[in-house]
């Protein structure tokens, strides 16, 4: 009877193990986050990126890749450790970085103000989002809205007019496929983006002081591919007259 009391008592043990295991890791991350059915979950950094294309890699490499399950583009978590990757790396002006998520036949949109243009807006290859912080050419982004004057910057002027406009990291505020604040432009981005998924990180504005109008907010868009989240939108978000 008693070997039998602490065999059950160590099986006891490993279920609670487990079940400890894949909960507690959780509650260690370090942001909350809202989703669609209105749940809060948390993200992390993914520690690395995805393959470059035409990347060699060994025959040991390839048969623990083949073994990798299979990316579900329903699952959210992977999703958020991409993003959460993408806004460190936007903060850290790390354009080499930035441009392994890019996604290798897509490239890299980049809206200005909310609403997505898939005409005007510009895309960019994964190697000119990694020459980002040599390139002097000014390119035109797109309009400022209320005034229709031209948003001509360099990359690095742009992303730190738009992009990195607010510390994202520090967002308080993360929305899993849903829009976080809207002013008065058309927020389009999952009608833009069909058989994406987006994460919104957003800024809230500072109060009454500025009428909340201080906001600002990221939306960083995915395609899944194989087994990693690739990204093919950055779309800025303010409030605009």
């Amino acid at each position: 009877m008693r070997k039998r009391t602490v065999a059950v008592m160590g099986l006891l043990t490993l279920i609670l193990g487990f079940l400890l295991g894949s909960v507690f890791p959780q509650s260690r991350l370090p942001w909350g986050v809202e989703e669609p059915d209105g749940t809060r979950a948390s993200a992390v950094f993914l520690p690395e990126p995805p393959p470059s294309p035409g990347e060699s890699s060994s025959s040991a490499d390839t048969e623990q890749s083949e073994e990798k399950p299979a990316l579900n583009p329903k699952e959210n978590f992977p999703l958020l450790n991409a993003a959460c990757a993408v806004v460190r790396l936007i903060q850290q002006r790390n354009y080499a970085g930035l441009s392994a998520y890019v996604h290798p036949d897509r490239g890299l949109t980049l809206t200005p103000y909310s609403t997505v243009n898939p005409v005007d807006d510009l895309t960019f290859t994964a190697a000119q989002v990694a020459a980002f912080g040599q390139d002097g050419n000014r390119y035109t982004w797109g309009l400022v809205p209320g005034t229709g004057e031209l948003i001509q910057m360099t990359p690095e002027e742009f992303f730190s007019a738009h992009l990195a406009v607010s510390d994202y990291t520090q967002a308080s505020r993360i929305g899993v496929d849903q829009v976080n604040i809207s002013g008065n432009a058309l927020e389009n981005v999952a009608e833009a983006y069909p058989g994406c998924r987006f994460v919104d990180f957003t800024c809230p504005g500072s109060g009454a002081a500025n009428q909340g109008q201080d906001w600002s907010a990221l939306k960083l868009v995915f395609l899944p591919e194989q087994d990693h989240w690739l990204l093919v939108g950055l779309v800025h978000s303010q409030w605009t007259v």
